[in-house]
This record gives C-alpha cells, sequence and structure tokens, in this order.
C-alpha cells in the first residue's frame, strides 16, 4: 500500500497535523484539523489513522451515523489522502476486547503516534476520562496524494 507508506511518512513532518472531513445529516461535509497518528488496530493489528475527540465534538455525533471519513496531511507541497470506514472506540463507544484499561492505553498510543509527548501520563490519563476522549480509527480502503 504505497499510498498509505507515504501518508504514514508525513505524519512526522507536522505534527500529524490534519484535516479530518465528515459528513453531516444533510450530506454536506463538515471538516476540522486534528492532530493524527498511524498505528495498528488493536484488535487487527492492520495498519490505520487515529485521532482523539471531544465526547461533545461534531465529528464523533456525525461518525456515530455515518462512520466513513477522509483525512488529508499536508506538508510544504506534498500531501495525502486517506478514506475509509471508521471504527469508535471510547467511554460511550465500547468494542470487544478493549477494556477500560486497553482504552487508557489505546489513547496514549493514539497521542504518541501523532507526535505527543507527555510528562505526567497519570494527568493525561484523568483528562481523557474527564473530557470522555473516543478513538476514531479509520481503515486506509483508499489513499491518494503527491507525496
Amino acid at each position: 500500500m504505497a499510498g498509505f507508506d507515504a501518508f504514514a511518512a508525513l505524519v512526522p513532518l507536522d505534527h500529524g497535523l490534519a484535516v479530518v472531513s465528515t459528513t453531516r445529516a444533510d450530506g454536506t461535509v463538515q471538516s476540522s484539523v486534528v492532530n493524527v497518528g498511524v498505528l495498528d488496530h488493536p484488535r487487527t493489528g492492520t495498519p490505520v489513522v487515529g485521532f482523539v475527540v471531544r465526547a461533545a465534538s461534531l465529528k464523533l455525533r456525525h461518525l456515530r451515523v455515518r462512520p466513513h471519513a477522509t483525512v488529508v496531511l499536508r506538508v510544504g507541497w506534498q500531501w495525502a489522502a486517506v478514506d475509509g470506514p471508521v471504527e469508535l472506540i471510547g467511554p460511550h463507544d465500547p468494542v470487544d476486547g478493549v477494556d477500560a484499561d486497553g482504552l487508557r492505553l489505546l489513547l496514549r498510543e493514539v497521542f504518541t503516534a501523532a507526535g505527543g509527548t507527555h510528562d505526567d501520563w497519570d494527568a493525561y490519563d484523568q483528562a481523557m476520562v474527564a473530557e470522555e476522549r473516543t478513538v476514531i480509527l479509520v481503515e486506509p480502503v483508499r489513499t491518494s496524494g503527491n507525496a
């Protein structure tokens, strides 16, 4: 999957800063900026794009109803996009095989895959629980770009 390798190579070049597009109920596109990383799916082991969202985010509401997203990375004139179905894993979106401790570790893994570091992981974990953060995993069905 050469396109996905190109996408993954762009992640560390600008802190995984990406545009994520979801679909509103009326069929129009809603886009926002997030930090993404590439990691192995916690149950299947296949490479996916991951990011984390707040419980109150529009992205999460859209993805619960229409579980599909496009993620675009751009660094200078290079860009790469991943498009595919999503899986939600969070406190209100439980998944078999990922318990509370598994979610805690997955939130950390997505954060570090996007280039994040933290001096106090306990404080990070507490913030993720308090904010009811959900992990979004995008399966790379289609890729495009010039990177």
